[in-house]
């Protein structure tokens, strides 16, 4: 039988347009595997981004996620790859997607598979996906997580799972933030979204989701989210207020094709 991922797959000539993670400081870090990067909101409050961790092996914490998931695992937002390349090591189907094209290129040389997307954009198997994973602070995508939680759970077969990372704390937060290195060199602006496991919950179940667990593990938060094994009759959340940034649109002539 063919993984769900070579089923129908979208024509990789149509890219989004200029996004956040495409281009230093981020690509840097990504390729020497190494920070300071944060994210920077317009006060100058800064988050720090675990670069070192997302570039090394799956940690003790990342194992209760692989260990969880079921079926064909999609992983939004893969960043480098690692939660793929294990589950490919362990003989899983699994695909990351990410709109950096340095972080599917690491994907790749670690021995994943990964494609150059949003998740808004059209993927491969949709409604036939197993576990779709947004680890890593990706419940944040778009700055709207009704709309992504919505978009996420389509892409899921019925009684699919979502398994969710979030913030160890009781915060629902959406921003206007940057990538930066803390050293002068910034990305562009972006909508992004901070959510504790009670704000996670409260949409998750206005969307029809049932909570299969919530658990911590290495000082890390995480839930899991079980969708419906049949359609649900809940209103989806207002889409247009996802950023045009996270959609898929045609690069122009004048516009470098190039993306997270």
């Amino acid at each position: 039988m063919s993984a769900p991922y070579e089923i129908a797959q979208p024509d990789d000539t149509e890219q989004p347009a200029l996004l956040p993670w495409s281009a230093d400081p981020y690509v840097h870090a990504l390729r020497t595997g190494r920070g300071p990067l944060f994210l920077r909101r317009t006060d100058g409050w800064l988050l720090p981004l675990d670069v070192e961790r997302w570039c090394a092996r799956p940690d003790d914490a990342d194992l209760t996620v692989l260990d969880r998931c079921e079926g064909a695992v999609l992983d939004v937002g893969c960043g480098p790859g690692r939660l793929v390349a294990e589950l490919a090591a362990r003989g899983r189907t699994a695909l990351g997607i990410d709109v950096s094209e340095a972080a599917v290129a690491h994907t790749s040389r670690l021995g994943g598979r990964a494609l150059r997307r949003s998740v808004f954009q059209p993927l491969p198997a949709e409604r036939r996906w197993g576990t779709a994973l947004l680890m890593d602070g990706n419940v944040g995508i778009g700055g709207d997580p009704p709309a992504l939680l919505d978009r996420v759970s389509r892409l899921l077969a019925p009684g699919g799972l979502v398994i969710a990372e979030t913030v160890p704390a009781d915060v629902d937060e959406r921003v206007q933030v940057h990538v930066t290195d803390g050293r002068g060199t910034v990305g562009v602006p972006f909508p992004w979204a901070r959510l504790g496991t009670p704000a996670l919950v409260r949409y998750a179940r206005a969307l029809r989701l049932d909570v299969e667990g919530q658990w911590a593990a290495g000082g890390r938060c995480f839930v899991a989210l079980r969708s419906r094994s049949t359609s649900s009759s809940a209103e989806p959340p207002n889409r247009t207020a996802v950023i045009s940034s996270q959609r898929a649109r045609k690069p122009s002539a004048d516009r470098p094709e190039t993306s997270r």
